[in-house]
């Protein structure tokens, strides 16, 4: 691991840090809190010659700076902890205790280049701690006299120990210190929060970031669709053209990602037949086919959304579509595609094919020779989406990824493990099946795990047109016709919708003449094998919408673009038809026409 998982684990683990914080500074004040506070009081005395010399000689021998006095220092320090002298404070305090405990709570020390003893006493209380540095003081005393007095009565010794005044009663105990003891518990918090989540940072084996997972896979992260909590907890699907204020908008950018990388993965055999599975349910696989049949749709490309899971349909529910017929209907051939086939309202180019009937056995159903014979069907005309099973629990999703191009894997960041990726991947490579990428789902935009990958920046381009811009007056514009085949499409009146200056004015307006070429529509191929089966057929009018161009219908022909779309997708997939082929009086379009969800 490098330096930056460990910083990015302790942003992970901040809560957790912050609450061993919390759980030290309480444990120190609790423990402070029951201790038994010590308080301490200093006394002084003075080490000086208490006998008048008589003579000359011996006040020559004193002299001025108390040379005797000096001489006594060292030899009063160490007597100071005599138990003689404990033994006489306990007397004249009459404590309760011994004389080797009562002589721990003193310490006696020397001024250097001073004959001045200081005795500081410790007690439970402001009042004892200062009695028993005065009475200490006096214990030294009456054992100076006993040791070096010349009768071993009080005063008998020519060098004693005078008090300095009273000791100095204290106002806050020295133990325990309650700041100190706060501040340690805080740093000894700190080191085990650190600890906890280094120690959860290295031995985590959730999927966390896409650089990671490409790394411990070498499978490429192909999509990372962020975290999005929509105000309705049924709605799966997100709007594509969603402004930068909803919900959405980070991830159907996100979706159109996906999308990128789906058609420039093999640019010369992209993939037409793509699964959707993810190691265990609630990865959000079957929102992720959902979403990701509906970009490729807004891109203008046919795309059929298959509900692969017969075990547990998610699909028809989540596009508002019926399920009470679809996929294993046409398995058990009880129907055929476009008795069941239906274009959901989401779009006009998106069609799906629900579960149905849930079988008995739906691994040998998925695995047979018709799945294939429809896969390649529909394929064949179409970008087809699958939503399979997960992986692990059943081997639904591996049987349909080796009918098919590949198959996406969806994970949960912060959920899955490596080792179920690992397992899926695995189950994978067995059924002889190609992993197209990895998707990471719900991956938070703030935090710890957030992606680097951030979506301010589009600001500038996700920004709401003005609500309060005047529209512009419809302007009508002839088109002209386009040949097609063997037939020539006329189309009908045009509407040009958006600003007026978008477009010249009627009499200005350049219209190609017979000589000019004209680039063919996208749609070119259904517009031509609706116009070998018709003898005349309108074309949408064409629209511009602030700048760019789409295709509308006129509001009295809008069953006869239904019309026209659905027996073009129809014809493609049933060109190859025999009774598609004799019968021309449209009983197998109204066969194979799918229904509008």
């Amino acid at each position: 691991m490098e330096l930056r998982d460990y910083a990015r684990g302790l942003r992970r683990h901040w809560l957790a840090i912050l609450m061993m914080i919390i759980v030290g500074v309480g444990v120190a004040f609790g423990w402070a809190k029951l201790q038994t506070p010590l308080y301490e009081a200093a006394a002084s005395g003075v080490i000086k010659t208490v006998a008048v010399p008589t003579g000359p000689q011996e006040q020559s021998l004193f002299g001025t700076n108390d040379t005797a006095a000096q001489n006594k220092v060292a030899a009063y320090l160490d007597l100071a902890g005599y138990r003689e002298v404990a033994q006489n404070v306990i007397t004249d305090l009459n404590l309760n205790t011994t004389p080797e405990q009562l002589v721990n709570l003193v310490t006696v020390t020397n001024p250097p280049g001073t004959t001045v003893l200081r005795i500081v006493a410790q007690g439970s209380s402001p009042a004892s701690a200062r009695a028993l540095a005065e009475a200490w003081i006096r214990g030294m005393v009456k054992t100076i006299d006993k040791v070096y007095g010349t009768t071993g009565q009080p005063g008998s010794a020519a060098v004693n120990i005078t008090p300095v005044g009273s000791a100095s009663l204290p106002t806050s105990p020295v133990f325990p210190d309650l700041r100190t003891a706060l501040l340690v518990g805080a740093v000894i918090g700190l080191g085990f929060g650190v600890g906890f989540a280094l120690m959860r940072t290295a031995s985590d084996r959730r999927v966390r970031a896409a650089d990671e997972v490409e790394k411990k896979t070498d499978v490429a992260v192909v999509g990372t669709i962020p975290l999005s909590k929509q105000d309705d907890s049924e709605m799966r699907l997100f709007d594509p053209a969603a402004g930068r204020q909803g919900p959405g908008f980070a991830v159907a950018e996100a979706m159109r990602t996906l999308r990128t990388n789906l058609q420039f993965m093999d640019v010369d055999n992209p993939p037409r037949t793509i699964v959707v599975t993810s190691p265990l349910p609630g990865d959000g696989k079957s929102t992720i086919a959902c979403n990701l049949a509906l970009t490729l749709a807004e891109n203008g490309s046919n795309v059929v959304l298959v509900d692969g899971d017969l075990r547990r349909s998610k699909v028809a529910q989540t596009m508002g579509l019926s399920s009470s017929a679809g996929l294993s209907d046409i398995l058990a051939g009880r129907a055929d595609i476009g008795d069941v086939l239906q274009r959901a309202p989401q779009s006009e180019n998106l069609y799906v094919l629900a579960a149905g009937s849930v079988p008995p056995n739906p691994s040998e159903v998925l695995g047979s020779a018709r799945m294939k014979a429809v896969l390649e069907e529909l394929a064949a005309h179409s970008t087809v989406i699958i939503d399979a099973p997960p992986l692990i629990p059943v081997t639904d999703g591996a049987v349909l990824t080796h009918q098919a191009d590949g198959a996406l894997i969806v994970v949960s960041v912060g959920k899955t493990t490596y080792d179920l990726v690992e397992k899926a991947l695995d189950t994978l490579r067995k059924a002889r099946g190609r992993a197209l990428g990895i998707v990471l789902n719900k991956v938070p935009l703030k935090g710890a795990d957030a992606s680097p990958y951030s979506y301010e920046y589009r600001r500038q381009y996700g920004a709401d047109p003005v609500a309060d811009e005047a529209a512009a007056p419809p302007i009508p514009v002839r088109i002209p016709s386009v040949t097609a085949g063997s037939r020539s499409i006329t189309p009908a009146p045009a509407i040009l919708v958006g600003d007026p200056a978008l477009a010249a004015p009627p009499e200005q307006a350049s219209i190609p003449t017979a000589q000019e070429p004209v680039a063919a529509v996208p749609a070119s191929k259904k517009q031509a094998v609706a116009a070998s089966k018709n003898a005349e057929t309108e074309a949408p009018p064409v629209a511009a919408v602030a700048g760019s161009l789409h295709l509308v219908a006129p509001a009295d022909a809008s069953d006869a673009d239904e019309n026209i779309g659905l027996s073009a997708f129809d014809s493609l997939l049933n060109a190859d038809s025999p009774e598609n082929a004799t019968d021309a009086s449209g009983t197998t379009a109204r066969r194979h026409r799918a229904r509008r969800g």
